[in-house]
């Protein structure tokens, strides 16, 4: 994984701009502190910072090659896993090979294929070719969106960047907030509206979208999205091809050149994940190293509920005694993760899910000392259907965002200037709709699987997105590549066409799954009722935060109370009220954590409102 960035300009010479172009290359060396490229000419410069996996020496980027009508130029962050595939295609092709690295193979395809290539690739990706023939650029982002590609515009030239910060770091590119960014932070955050930046000006390409710059200005289109389609397979032979997509995804995604290991929560979808992982570790002659994390005295303070009835605590040396592997074990205390708050904003570059995602900074800098590469069980939920929305019939039956029905309480924090004028049901709403209207189904759907495909697309398009960021920005901040198998678009495809009663198999979160994987785990692992990312309860962090914000009031400098009132930042430090943030990952000790990074956000970067 890398860092990738770039500046087209038709009017200004870039060779006389070394200095900004410098400086966007150093806002993001952390993704990729092994290597450092650049390609500048007078109309084109493409930056790369290189975190070296596949073919070490002859990946560098930027990748030139000669297409034989013109030279043409990558700077690529991901993964391809159907590298040999493909390159066994671009062989028969014509296409001569100097390299093992998926670099090349990317650029050959669209040296080969243009701006179908996408279409041949099974991977993360985010990259930008340039044509030195054409003048032109091309620009795509992988299905479904695990890696990240920001864009602006500033004077007429087109800027990206891997993050926000890359852009930021442009002496054009100013650190801009309007009432729209406001209300993002404040009604939708740490969520974002799909291809919104948050900072005026700035956008993001959209999960399979692909786009060209060029003299006439950016055009960009879709390339791919979920569609509905006919399901003809029985049950059995779902079952198999299921348990055949998972596997496959999960041995793809184990290639490496540099140490890879996997996260190991004690639940169902990393301990399929270490499953398999372990099959195919000893099938080398190799250890399995698996990383897990808790917090200081986390048993003493967790309290059963509805949607954590466990711990992980007591599964994590379960699983580990079970599948016989080297298991890294870190341990969070209050301060530290109260501490990591601030750092998690300088990864993220907006404020994002308060300890959740301090929790995944600190521990990812612990896996990085062990390896390079992490497979981790993000989005097994939003495929399979795992989370409380998708099964409760009463919650699911609710129009809006399951997870963010909370929208009268955070219109509540708004300034009056802010507020003024605002129907915030309808604001949101309003977003609501538009991923209603674009979700694809069968006229022969029932009602409950039509919902069901709403389901799947609101979560993949929304709450499935904040939680890529996390896992983009928290690891990539320690250079941790952070791989998720479950997030493989042959799984999605197969699985938004499943009937929801085949995917509610024994009417249990994610049925479907745990019949297909029967195989790979105990039975008290394979059945154990879904427990979300663990959260401290330690009443420290409670006070720890909350003393915090005091302090943050305290001082007539915060720009927190430039958008947020005061009164109601006091009511949240002094009301009993548990009222969720953002889903239950999110609730009073975070709605406190996370007003501080809102603070420390507006200070470090400097906004600047409009």
């Amino acid at each position: 994984m890398c860092s990738i960035a770039g500046v087209i300009d038709f009017k200004n010479d870039l060779r006389d701009q070394t200095t900004a172009l410098a400086a966007m290359q150093r806002s993001m060396v952390s993704r990729g502190p092994d290597q450092r490229g650049a390609y500048v000419t007078e109309r084109a410069a493409l930056l790369h910072n290189r975190l070296a996996v596949i073919d070490i020496e002859n990946g560098r980027q930027p990748m030139t090659v000669d297409g034989g009508t013109g030279a043409y130029t990558i700077v690529y962050n991901g993964e391809i896993y159907n590298t040999d595939e493909v390159r066994r295609d671009l062989t028969a092709a014509g296409q001569v090979f100097h390299s093992r690295s998926d670099t090349e193979v990317v650029l050959r395809s669209f040296i080969q294929w243009g701006e179908k290539c996408v279409d041949r690739l099974n991977g993360i990706f985010a990259f930008a070719v340039w044509d030195a023939g054409a003048r032109r650029l091309f620009i795509a982002r992988d299905r479904m969106g695990v890696k990240p590609f920001f864009y602006t515009f500033a004077h007429g030239a087109f800027l990206f960047a891997s993050e926000i910060k890359g852009l930021l770091a442009h002496p054009l590119v100013e650190p801009a907030v309007d009432r729209e960014g406001v209300l993002e932070v404040v009604l939708t955050g740490p969520g974002r509206t799909p291809g919104c930046g948050v900072f005026r000006g700035i956008q993001e390409l959209r999960p399979g979208w692909r786009g060209w710059f060029d003299e006439r200005g950016l055009r960009t289109e879709r390339y791919w999205s979920l569609r509905a389609r006919e399901h003809r397979d029985d049950f059995p032979t779902t079952v198999d091809t299921v348990r055949h997509l998972v596997t496959d995804a999960i041995r793809r995604q184990l290639v490496s050149d540099v140490p890879i290991g996997t996260f190991l929560s004690g639940g169902l979808d990393s301990g399929l994940i270490c499953s398999v992982a372990k099959l195919y570790m000893a099938e080398r002659g190799l250890p399995l190293h698996t990383f897990s994390v808790d917090y200081k005295d986390h048993l003493r303070y967790f309290h059963e509920t509805k949607f954590q009835p466990t711990s992980d605590t007591v599964y994590i040396p379960r699983l580990r005694d079970w599948l016989g592997c080297e298991n890294h074990l870190t341990v969070l205390t209050p301060l530290e993760l109260a501490d990591g708050l601030y750092e998690a904003v300088d990864a993220r570059d907006l404020p994002g899910m308060a300890d959740v995602d301090s929790s995944l900074l600190q521990f990812c800098k612990h896996i990085k000392e062990h390896v390079t590469v992490a497979l981790s069980g993000e989005c097994a939920d939003e495929i399979f259907g795992g989370y409380p929305w998708y099964r409760d019939e009463k919650i699911r039956a609710v129009e809006g965002f399951p997870w963010a029905q909370s929208i009268q309480y955070r219109a509540g924090f708004l300034r009056d200037e802010y507020a003024r004028g605002l129907d915030s049901r309808e604001y949101l709403m309003e977003k609501y709709r538009l991923t209603l209207a674009d979700t694809d189904a069968l006229d022969t759907d029932s009602p409950t699987d039509r919902r069901m495909r709403e389901m799947m697309r609101l979560n993949t398009d929304w709450f499935m997105q904040t939680l890529l960021d996390r896992k983009d920005r928290m690891s990539m901040y320690s250079a941790l590549e952070v791989r998720v198998p479950f997030c493989d678009h042959r799984i999605a495809e197969y699985l938004y066409s499943v009937p929801w009663e085949w995917k509610d198999y024994r009417h249990y979160e994610k049925g479907l799954l745990r019949e297909a994987m029967r195989d790979y785990l105990p039975q008290e692992i394979l059945w154990r009722k879904k427990s979300p990312y663990p959260k401290t309860h330690d009443p420290a962090y409670m006070q720890e935060v909350s003393r915090r914000l005091e302090s943050v009031l305290s001082d007539s400098s915060s720009p927190l109370t430039d958008i947020v009132r005061r009164d109601a930042l006091e009511g949240l430090l002094s009301d009993d009220i548990a009222q969720p943030w953002y889903g239950q990952l999110m609730t009073t000790p975070q709605t406190i954590a996370y007003m501080l990074q809102v603070n420390y956000w507006m200070k470090k970067y400097k906004v600047r409102l409009v």
